[in-house]
């Protein structure tokens, strides 16, 4: 009996022929969106400390806007934002469905979160080593890469890796609508046509990508952090 089961796993055409694709398509949506996120979220998140209350430059009225369409961003569930989205994604990749198309909204979606994730890690950062360096004449500029960045850097990492791991999440839901991964093949197989052993083995590896981004995650950020 267990010999039969076996052997039923390892003849489902699903496992042989998309399971791979499946995963690399989930790495890819996870990976590029983490890349553009970092590179937009984490300026924004250092315009959004530096022209708060106790920022560098504050500036009220920027950091009241900024902070509204951040909030508005992280606001909206994902699942609302991918299909509100759907004319914009189909603009710029020139289809709504597949991983490069789930890649828009969950970009737009990762920006804002991680945005606010990077200002409360540069709030940590201990306002008297910020002084000191400017009492140096440093920049402000200077004083935003070469401590606000550095000093931060445990807790940006923390904050990235945090963002990541919801990524994978909804990588996931983005299957729902066409997004492409493991995801879309756990509803198109395990639950649509009832195939509990696809619905098992896409849940068993996201718990697995999860659990390697996480530890690798908090391993980078005991690394870097000095205290």
């Amino acid at each position: 009996m267990l010999a039969a089961d076996e052997a039923r796993w390892l003849d489902n055409p699903v496992f042989q022929n998309q399971l791979g694709d499946a995963i690399l398509e989930t790495l890819y949506m996870t990976g590029t969106t983490v890349l553009v996120t970092v590179l937009v979220g984490l300026p924004l998140g250092l315009l959004l400390h530096n022209s708060g209350p106790k920022g560098l430059q504050p500036m009220a009225l920027l950091y009241r806007v900024l902070s509204l369409v951040v909030d508005f961003g992280r606001s909206v569930p994902f699942i609302v934002l991918m299909v509100w989205m759907i004319p914009v994604t189909r603009m710029i990749v020139g289809t709504a469905v597949g991983w490069e198309a789930a890649v828009v909204p969950l970009t737009v979606g990762a920006i804002p979160f991680f945005a606010r994730m990077v200002e409360n890690a540069l709030r940590e950062v201990s306002w008297g080593k910020v002084e000191a360096v400017r009492m140096m004449g440093a920049s402000d500029l200077r004083v935003a890469i070469q401590v606000l960045l550095r000093e931060a850097l445990p807790g940006i990492i923390g904050g990235l890796t945090i963002t990541s791991v919801t990524l994978i999440s909804f990588t996931a839901m983005a299957g729902a609508v066409g997004g492409g991964g493991l995801g879309q093949l756990a509803i198109n197989y395990g639950y649509q046509r009832y195939q509990g052993d696809v619905m098992l083995v896409c849940v068993l590896l996201l718990v697995l990508i999860v659990t390697a981004v996480q530890y690798s995650g908090n391993y980078a950020a005991r690394r870097l952090d000095r205290r």
